[in-house]
């Protein structure tokens, strides 16, 4: 009969450690889609990245730095487009979202190696 106090602590302990996990979840951030370099590729060409750094992210010296097919890493991607440093405009989240700008990278990320010098006729 000394025992019986303890039922109603266990009881207590119990449910407090089952409550604690059966607590209301908090929101989660919606998803963000996979990165598509084709909707990249219209993004690259609609936001004018273009215009700078060509059709195919080539670059130019004239007007751009080329972007692909090897780009700096995401988040230094990210980061430069955010707050550039050169002559380029900033593109905020306002302007180009971080799911935009992931499949802008994408798309970068995407351009074909450039042939060898060598293989290229009119080059040699």
């Amino acid at each position: 009969m000394k025992q019986l106090w303890l039922a109603p602590l266990v009881i207590v302990a119990l449910t407090a450690v089952g409550g604690a996990g059966a607590q209301t979840p908090s929101p989660q951030r919606p998803a963000t889609p996979p990165a598509n370099a084709e909707a990249g590729r219209k993004l690259f060409v609609s936001n004018g990245c273009y215009q700078c750094h060509g059709y195919e992210a080539q670059g130019s010296s004239a007007t751009g730095p080329r972007l692909g097919p090897r780009p700096i890493p995401l988040t230094a991607f990210g980061r430069y487009v955010r707050q550039p440093t050169g002559q380029m405009p900033p593109y905020t989240a306002k302007v180009l979202s971080d799911a935009d700008m992931a499949s802008i990278y994408a798309f970068v990320q995407a351009r074909p190696t450039p042939p060898p010098v060598q293989s290229i006729p009119l080059l040699r």
